[in-house]
């Protein structure tokens, strides 16, 4: 009778510690899909310019995207429920300042603190999960679930965000994360447990720091390059300092013994091609996110709410064709899966290239949905061939640099084709021509990667000891990933 009591109250436990990781994912998700709906609106209320929606993304996405690894170290370290916890307050008051801002300065400020947070939040919450199920087909069941149920925010985000910004303006879709915050942090403080590695390695501050600075100072020339005028000193400036930065981060990176990101990992082609093909479907897929809501309000007349309902085919094909993807890589291989993905994202952006002002929306959203199902097909997989190129002890690094190339590729998303649809009007072209431009432009940089990562990853060889590509990852591997359901798709 004791016994099943305990087997129940283990399961009780274990069942509030899913519904509370995968709350905390669901909001850092969401987060990354409802900003695009209301971008409109912030242009408007805000009274900015495209830069200022640029930042408001970027700054966002630089600071997950450079803390992410730090993040999961920090949490093995200091607790895993403290790092967790931690990061659900930071992000739920940084929404609260996001909600309050009254100039867009203050909203980038917010959007900061809320990445710290998420980087902070998010390895974190997968890491509780894994150590409360020590079973490797347990934990990667329970991992499975989180990836899916937390999933959902991609695509509640661009409908959400557009009712909320309908009906209440742009604030609401930041005074939403408050209630799950505050119901997070209940729930958390009672009921998850704390664990820790205690071999975890010391935390790369230098290289922490010298990757914020050196990435912050490319985005930086290339956001304001358009403004401020490309040949400015301030704008080379920015571009010298990122370069010099990023040469000092490798040699800092070479020398140290636990360094935050192993350059040796990259000696590895399969390492190398991976990552390369993922920071260009970051590039492709926020870069080209981050226009269609702006689009459908700026160019087609749509309002806030029928521009959030008209984006949800790209987030729902990438819902619901994830899933597969591993399945077949798994078949397949990944070359075959992961040139087919890149190549139908990249036709689906070089078809957005073609809309204009009079297209119908039944002539659009196929587009759209051809995009989702190609990004959807390929980060899975490209995932899975980071794993398989390195020890399997290394296969959670591997999954957390994965995610960190994507959300890099993001960042210079954002920030090259905001410039390319600054270019065309400085030009005296309008808007919509722009953003023909910029879906074209991510769709030849994406189709040219499936070419040239169809023929790398054809001749690239797992490491000795790794299971052979096309295979499913370790269990284990998986399982102790910092962010592996995130490199799906937050």
């Amino acid at each position: 009778m004791a016994a099943s009591l305990a087997t129940a109250g283990s399961r009780s436990n274990r069942a509030v510690l899913l519904t509370v990781t995968c709350l905390g994912q669901f909001m850092v998700l969401l987060d990354n899909t409802v900003v695009g709906a209301a971008l409109p609106d912030m242009q408007q209320r805000l009274h900015t310019q495209l830069t200022g929606l640029q930042w408001i993304v970027d700054a966002y996405v630089l600071l997950v995207a450079m803390l992410l690894l730090s993040g999961g170290v920090f949490s093995d370290r200091f607790g895993r429920k403290r790092v967790y916890l931690t990061g659900v307050a930071v992000f739920t008051a940084a929404s609260l300042l996001c909600s309050l801002a009254p100039s867009v300065g203050w909203l980038v400020a917010g959007r900061v603190l809320q990445g710290i947070g998420a980087a902070a939040l998010s390895p974190a919450s997968l890491a509780l999960l894994a150590a409360a199920h020590p079973v490797p087909q347990e934990r990667v069941k329970a991992i499975g679930l989180w990836a899916g149920l937390s999933g959902i925010g991609l695509a509640a985000g661009p409908v959400a965000g557009g009712v909320l910004t309908e009906a209440f303006g742009w604030p609401a879709i930041f005074l939403v994360n408050l209630p799950i915050g505050a119901v997070l942090l209940l729930l958390g403080v009672r009921h998850l447990g704390e664990s820790r590695n205690p071999a975890a390695p010391a935390i790369d501050v230098p290289g922490t720091v010298l990757s914020v600075l050196a990435v912050g100072a490319l985005t930086y020339g290339l956001i304001e390059g358009g403004a401020r005028g490309w040949t400015s000193p301030v704008i080379l400036g920015s571009f010298a300092a990122g370069a010099i930065l990023l040469a000092a981060f490798v040699a800092v990176e070479a020398r140290r013994s636990a360094p935050m990101l192993p350059l040796r990992l990259f000696r590895q082609r399969l390492f190398t091609v991976s990552n390369t093909a993922m920071t260009v479907v970051g590039f492709a897929l926020m870069g080209s996110s981050f226009f269609f809501s702006q689009f459908f309000v700026y160019v087609q007349g749509s309002s806030l709410l029928r521009a959030g309902l008209q984006t949800l085919p790209m987030s729902l094909g990438m819902v619901l064709f994830s899933p597969y993807a591993g399945r077949l890589a798994a078949r397949y291989g990944f070359r075959v899966v992961v040139t087919t993905g890149l190549a139908l994202a990249g036709l689906g952006l070089l078809a957005l290239g073609t809309v204009h002002a009079d297209t119908g929306y039944g002539n659009v959203w196929w587009r759209l949905a051809l995009a989702g199902i190609g990004f959807a097909l390929t980060m899975s997989p490209l995932t899975g061939a980071a794993i398989q190129a390195v020890d399997p002890q290394e296969g959670g690094l591997a999954s957390g640099i994965s995610s960190t190339t994507r959300q890099i590729g993001a960042v210079l998303g954002v920030a090259v084709l905001g410039a390319v649809v600054r270019a065309q009007q400085a030009d005296g072209a309008s808007f919509g021509t722009g953003l023909n431009t910029a879906f074209a432009a991510a769709g030849v940089v994406t189709l040219i990667t499936a070419v040239f990562t169809g023929l790398w990853l054809a001749r690239s060889k797992p490491a000795q000891g790794a299971t052979a590509p096309g295979s499913a990852p370790a269990p284990e591997a998986a399982a102790t990933s910092p962010n592996k359901a995130a490199a799906q798709g937050s």
